[in-house]
């Protein structure tokens, strides 16, 4: 039995595997516990490995790199298409061994220890905020209903809240004071545990050569800069900008037959945190750049006048990237450095 190529479908506890030889015939079907799948592969020899980029595929990844094999996660979304007749478990690994073949594929990079750890910073810290907006939008509604209401945004309410537990001739019970005053002990716990999480990312992006040539573009702070290395590393897997926008999901949407062209809104396909982030970097930059003194000022100025502001700030509609349309500067995107990968090596 000679495997040159195996898929194997992940699981929790169980992982199942379909080997194919070099003529694409089955020659392997087996189901291990992880302990025995490690053991199986570090006996094989040097193969194709493919897997669903998923939870628990990027540590996988690695060790079966250093057992000598060659590792390509696969995005999910395209491995359906390979998938014959019903779903299992198996034939999810025979599509992926199928998948993992196609020359025109795309590969998702094994990650790093350390872009995983700064992955997981991100999503903890956004879980929090998460968090600290359903306590403050819970609060709001408990003022509401006792006729006690404050503008937008989170700084005024927290300017009054400690007068509003004091306030004796507010409409309040006991029980709801009571109430308050533990959201109010919850939210600024949370705000603590955002700051130093944001700390973190501080420090690493200011000792990160890479987040440190990223902050040098208007609108990227340490949060955009850290997120992207996190998601992309060094960008070898987007062979130009166009490439990493449409992966960003800031790329109009195509549907096009029949020789017609139509394309819509952007697509919003990929990593959506890292886009809003992008988004909400690019809105600062409209806000706060000092326009005369910068060299994407004018064209700034120009795209505001013809353009929605959030179109503008969203990148979205004909506001692509200049790559998306052959480099020939028709169009031009808010933030021109990052759509080059090679900013990031």
């Amino acid at each position: 039995m000679q495997v040159r190529t195996v898929g194997i479908d992940l699981g929790k506890n169980t992982f199942h595997v379909i080997g194919l030889n070099d003529s694409g015939t089955v020659v392997l079907k087996k189901c291990f516990t992880r302990k025995q799948l490690l053991v199986f592969t570090a006996n094989l020899s040097a193969s194709l490995i493919g897997m669903e980029a998923c939870c628990g595929s990027h540590m996988l990844g690695t060790i079966l790199t250093a057992q000598g094999h060659r590792v390509r996660l696969i995005p999910a979304q395209f491995v359906k298409p390979f998938v014959k007749g019903n779903k299992n478990d198996y034939l999810d690994a025979e599509a992926i061994a199928e998948a993992v073949q196609r020359p025109r594929m795309r590969f998702v990079p094994v990650k790093t220890d350390d872009q995983l750890d700064l992955q997981a910073l991100h999503r903890v810290r956004d879980r929090l905020i998460s968090r600290r907006t359903s306590v403050i939008n819970q609060m709001r509604a408990f003022l509401l209903e006792r006729g006690i209401t404050y503008r937008k945004g989170r700084a005024y309410l927290k300017r009054q809240m400690a007068a509003i537990l004091e306030d004796a001739e507010a409409n309040l019970t006991p029980r709801m004071r009571h109430l308050l005053n533990r959201l109010w002990q919850e939210w600024k716990s949370v705000e603590i545990e955002i700051e130093e999480l944001s700390g973190q990312i501080e420090a690493i992006a200011q000792e990160d050569a890479a987040c440190q040539r990223l902050l040098t573009i208007p609108g990227v702070g340490s949060l955009v800069s850290t997120a992207m290395i996190a998601a992309v590393g060094n960008g070898s897997a987007f062979k130009k900008g166009r490439e990493f926008a449409a992966w960003l999901g800031l790329v109009p949407k195509q549907y096009s037959t029949g020789g017609k062209s139509k394309l819509l809104g952007i697509s919003k396909r990929g990593n959506p945190y890292l886009r809003r982030l992008f988004i909400h970097g690019a809105r600062s930059a409209f806000l706060h750049l000092n326009r005369k003194n910068h060299r994407i000022g004018a064209w700034m100025d120009q795209l505001e006048s013809r353009a929605h502001r959030n179109v503008a700030i969203g990148c979205s509609g004909q506001q692509t990237c200049a790559d998306c349309v052959g480099g020939s500067g028709q169009r031009r995107c808010l933030l021109p450095h990052v759509c080059s990968s090679a900013e990031l090596k």
